[in-house]
């Protein structure tokens, strides 16, 4: 039972350092994009 719980945590160690890894490496931003939206501003 013990190996069980040994196996899930490493599972889990790798699992973290992996996307953690991901994260760092891989460019994931976004393209910038110029966004214009009208706006209707109800002064009374």
């Amino acid at each position: 039972m013990g190996r069980i719980f040994k196996t899930v945590l490493l599972l889990a160690i790798l699992g973290f350092a992996a996307l953690a890894g991901y994260a760092y490496l891989v460019d994931m931003t976004p393209e910038p994009t110029e966004v214009t939206r009208p706006v209707t501003l109800d002064a009374n």
